[in-house]
């Protein structure tokens, strides 16, 4: 399983889209267009992806910018996986 369709999963099943997340694209907007990705469900998020990929987030890591689209999002993802196994 690819690192978009990984997050994607993740999407669903920790903001509870009920598989709403299987229409989504890398250009799906995220932070500000779903309801359920509020303040709390931004910290469910990272908790998830920091428990599903083994990263650590650092506070100064998080933007606004990271959780604009799915692109975005799995580009974070990605791009932490990269210096993980570097």
């Amino acid at each position: 399983m690819d690192t978009e369709q990984q997050v994607l999963g993740l999407l669903d099943e920790l903001l509870g889209l009920n598989g709403r997340s299987a229409g989504f694209t890398r250009d799906t907007p995220l932070l500000g267009a779903l309801p359920e990705l509020d303040s709390m469900g931004v910290v469910a998020l990272l908790g998830g992806l920091e428990e599903r990929f083994g990263l650590v987030v650092a506070d100064d890591d998080i933007e606004g910018a990271t959780f604009a689209t799915v692109g975005t999002l799995t580009d974070f993802v990605a791009a932490r996986l990269g210096s993980v196994a570097a």
